[in-house]
């Protein structure tokens, strides 16, 4: 391994304003960080904790809001670390609670989701278990205490003694309080099977809350690894609470590109065990994120130029089971807010400002329901109405220069208000709906006539979805059930099995290769998961399932077949989750998120054609804020983008070409789409490119620092970093390190920020 020198980074510009650090008087953290989000104590009155993102939105400014938790201080927090909006809190009032919280430009809920009351005084400390879910250890002058918040009841309590100042050590089996004497400040290392005698310990100068800026410390956080920013190779981060700030401190390796040999797998989000199962006696640790290619994936809004501005006037309130806007590669269509159900179309070939003045729509005649594009004529959209009928319209070439009024044809057949619409995968005009009337019905377009009437539904259609292959088709219902149809052989399911117990919306998707449905819905407290289920047998229930957060919008998916990268975010939401999706244990393998700026109407995603693979794009997405269309790109970090990389591109279906009709298909017959590659012309795959052997220059520096006593070693690296502040001519970092080659380095000089020697001194 290459010795890797790491740089501290702290601009002001970075800063997060708006805070006003809470009182001293008392043991806890002050500040907490999940890989989402920030709490902190707040001197506001009364119980307050401020909350904030873990990262700035994309025009770098953060938002502060602030809670009401408590009767008294807050006197600790703490996220559960298998639930990014889980937050647990303790308070000088003498209880322990339990918040649901969500993005801080969002309403919180006022209400806490459990309170615990350990009768136990005045409360100092809380902290999750670090594998077992819904575990929590709580303490006060008085002792300890162990919860299970799923039951409202204490597993164990020790009363006894503890010293004024203590902190709380969940290791993986056992919980552990440390007292820390007040005569002078010092961290000492412990075995923790050997309590007897610490095995060694390390005085602080009490100057070193002032090593890292000129302000006074309240507390520091540690952010999650997963939530780094691996583009500029961030090693870690600490979250510093000031007075009127949070200050991120970012520790890079200075070089140019992603580094996979920096970031080895790291713990997951699923716990290894249940609360019983830890007092049972179960000792597990919780399993490492396995490696995935997509694990570090990027998500950036691309160009202003490339941008539709000044959108007025759209309907923000269409229907749960619509997606709210539609795109293709060419165009996008959005409802607006105007009598008449009238539908924007906007080109984009041509960004920029739109006019002042009424632009040409499409009008439907009748609140839109729901509506999508055909996905072999990027000029025909199909809208279905709260008139129960479907209408057809065609986009003339070049987008729409006058308001449409007659539609190309009108499907008339159900009998109450429609759902949902989606088109088969393969045959052109061959198109599904659902409705009020508990009936899912199959469309000619090319005849305008109805083909085929499901039935077996109690309750509201939250979703369909056509099987990859397209001969089944799935369904998630209100009354709690996953419904799999093979339409031409049986107008009733030939399977169903429980689904989401949650009744506020779900939505459903195909998985590897038609193996797997994928259900994101609600739980029964009504929170945002999930669920995997085996397309052989809905009846066994789903066989792994994830929780997301609260939100009151159903989880909208997009699953890329060529990759297995689900990608899903919700209308009014501004964050994108990411995950791999595997055909077998862990199942979910979770990735970067997408953090936006405003709230938005949700992603559509583009043909792959539409990518830059040049740049490892691996999914363009349009996204459609309150006054403008923006094109996101999904980028996974590469170090050698010179080179195509096969192995995130392998040869994609032509899905935007039919391979069948719809009579084809009533009659029997199966579709299958051709493949292309993505790869230029002018580029190697990755795959074949030049295998380079590492050649070491020199002896580790290891070999050399074993000779040296510690002192000698910590006035080598003070007098260094001295020198090297004191001398901008000096070379880079790199110029004395082993293992990199140079064009791997940062070309650029680092900054340097304000660390006086003493500073330096201090902080070693």
């Amino acid at each position: 391994m290459p010795v890797l020198e790491q740089y501290c980074c702290v601009s002001v510009q970075g800063w997060i304003a708006s805070v006003r650090g809470g009182s001293f008087s008392s043991q806890g953290k002050h500040i907490t960080s999940s890989c989402s989000l920030v709490a902190f104590n707040t001197d506001q009155a009364g119980g307050m904790v401020g909350l904030t993102s873990v990262n700035a939105a994309s025009d770098g400014k953060w938002t502060v809001t602030q809670i009401s938790c408590h009767a008294d201080l807050v006197t600790d927090l703490d996220f559960s670390p298998f639930d990014d909006y889980l937050l647990a809190t303790c308070s000088a009032d003498e209880t322990v609670k339990l918040w649901r919280v969500c993005d801080p430009a969002q309403d919180q809920c006022s209400d806490a989701e459990v309170t615990l009351s350990p009768a136990d005084g005045r409360l100092e400390l809380v902290l999750f278990h670090p594998a077992a879910s819904e575990l929590l250890a709580v303490a006060s002058v008085r002792g300890l205490q162990v919860w299970d918040v799923t039951r409202d009841t204490a597993l164990t309590g020790k009363h006894t003694p503890v010293c004024a100042r203590f902190s709380l050590v969940f290791s993986y089996f056992t919980l552990m309080h440390l007292c820390l004497q007040m005569r002078q400040q010092e961290v000492r290392l412990w075995d923790s099977r050997k309590l007897s005698s610490s095995l060694t310990d390390l005085s602080l100068l009490l100057s070193v809350s002032h090593c890292l800026t000129d302000l006074s410390t309240r507390g520091t956080a540690l952010v999650p690894k997963l939530a780094l920013d691996v583009s500029c190779c961030e090693v870690l981060r600490l979250l510093q609470l000031t007075d009127n700030f949070i200050v991120p401190i970012s520790y890079q390796v200075p070089r140019k590109d992603f580094h996979a040999d920096l970031y080895p797998d790291t713990v997951g989000h699923t716990p290894a065990m249940t609360a019983e199962d830890w007092w049972k006696g179960e000792n597990k640790q919780v399993l490492t994120s396995p490696s995935s290619k997509f694990r570090h994936i990027q998500g950036a809004v691309l160009h202003r130029d490339t941008h539709i501005t000044n959108l007025r006037g759209l309907h923000l309130t269409t229907p749960g089971e619509c997606d709210g806007f539609c795109a293709n590669g060419q165009r996008v269509a959005v409802p607006l807010a105007i009598a008449g159900g009238q539908i924007a179309v906007f080109e984009l070939s041509q960004p920029g400002k739109l006019p002042d003045t009424a632009l040409p729509t499409i009008q439907n005649s009748v609140n839109v329901a729901d509506f999508c594009w055909d996905p072999f004529d990027t000029h025909k959209l199909v809208v279905a109405g709260d008139d129960a009928k479907i209408r057809v319209w065609q986009i003339p070439k070049g987008g729409l220069t006058e308001t449409l009024t007659e539609p190309e044809c009108v499907l008339r057949g159900h009998t109450e208000k429609i759902y949902s619409i989606k088109f088969h995968p393969h045959a052109s005009g061959l198109l599904a709906s659902s409705s009020y009337d508990l009936t899912v019905r199959l469309w000619n377009l090319g005849t305008g006539e109805e083909v085929k009437r499901l039935s077996g539904h109690q309750d509201q259609i939250f979703g369909i979805a056509w099987s990859p292959d397209g001969k089944l088709l799935a369904t998630v219902c209100k009354d709690g059930k996953v419904r799999l149809y093979d339409p031409r052989k049986s107008t009733l399911p030939i399977q169903e099995g429980p689904g989401p117990e949650g009744h506020r919306g779900a939505r459903v998707v195909w998985v590897c290769d038609g193996k797997y449905l994928l259900v994101s819905g609600f739980d029964s407290r009504s929170e945002r998961q999930l669920y995997l289920f085996s397309a052989e047998s809905l009846a066994s229930g789903s066989v792994a399932s994830v929780p997301a957060d609260v939100s009151p919008s159903t989880l909208i998916p997009f699953y890329d077949s060529d990759t297995s990268v689900l990608i899903l975010t919700g209308k009014g939401d501004t964050r994108v989750y990411t995950y791999e999706i595997l055909p077998e244990a862990p199942y979910f393998m979770e990735c970067s998120s997408f953090h936006s700026s405003e709230p938005h109407k949700g992603l559509c995603f583009l043909p792959k054609t539409e990518c830059d693979v040049r740049d490892v794009e691996v999914a363009r997405a349009i996204r459609l804020g309150k006054s403008t269309i923006e094109p996101v790109a999904f980028r996974v970090p590469r170090v050698k983008k010179e080179f195509f990389q096969d192995d995130v591109f392998p040869e994609t279906a032509v899905w935007w070409e039919a391979s069948l009709t719809a009579a084809a298909w009533l009659s029997g017959s199966n579709g299958q789409h051709r493949k292309i590659s993505l790869q230029p012309k002018d580029m190697m795959p990755v795959s074949e490119a030049p295998k380079e052997v590492p050649v070491r220059k020199y002896l580790p520096s290891s070999v050399y620092l074993e000779e040296k006593t510690d002192e000698q070693k910590k006035e080598e690296l003070l007098s260094a970093m001295v020198a090297k502040l004191g001398n901008r001519e000096d070379p880079l970092p790199q110029a004395s390190c082993e293992g990199v080659d140079e064009d791997e380095w940062v070309s650029e000089e680092l900054t340097t920020h304000t660390h006086t020697p003493q500073m330096i001194h201090d902080t070693l």
